[in-house]
């Protein structure tokens, strides 16, 4: 199979406009890193921060644990995050449908080792998710000495992909899942 990494197969659905994947990856609530070792693949659910400045998705998890040792062996990684709107009824049941937004990235994960770049990386996930409490102010900056049983990561993005589907809003029986 030849087919591109990123290539989508329903095309009406391609989201082609850079800006809006780059802002749809900066106010993602979380995303998914999809991983491999051997042959067994596996998920990870984090929180992030995109950067565009260093073209790379920025995430922490434990220093010891499998992810870590996993992008050790592997450091190919697929990232997703996305949105869920109304669901949409149909009079036969393969019809039935949902209104998203979804972003794909794809790319190699690089295990920060520079104290510098790894409190970037987690003063960018503090800034996205923490946004009222400021360093310095609320909680003391971030020191390297913090960081010893934190893992700081960040995905280098080769390429992406973002894809959304939407109907008018008086769409009949559309409803939001509860």
């Amino acid at each position: 199979m030849n087919i591109k990494i990123n290539k989508m197969r329903r095309s009406d659905r391609a989201v082609n406009d850079q800006d809006w994947i780059k802002e749809f990856l900066s106010r993602g609530m979380y995303g998914v890193f999809a991983l491999s070792t051997g042959d067994q693949p596996f998920t990870n659910t984090n929180l992030f921060a995109y950067d565009e400045t260093t073209n790379g998705i920025y995430f922490h998890n434990a220093a010891q644990g499998r992810t870590p040792e996993t992008i050790k062996l592997n450091d190919r990684a697929c990232f997703t995050t996305s949105e869920m709107e109304r669901l949409l009824p149909a009079d036969e049941a393969i019809e039935f449908s949902v209104e998203y937004a979804i972003v794909m990235v794809f790319g190699r994960v690089e295990l920060l080792v520079e104290d510098d770049q790894r409190i970037y990386g987690l003063q960018l996930l503090m800034d996205k998710y923490f946004p009222h409490h400021k360093p310095g102010v609320d909680y003391p900056f971030i020191e390297a000495e913090e960081l010893d049983g934190t893992a700081v990561f960040k995905l280098v993005i080769e390429s992406w992909s973002g894809k959304q589907k939407q109907v008018p809003p008086e769409f009949p029986g559309a409803f939001y899942y509860t």
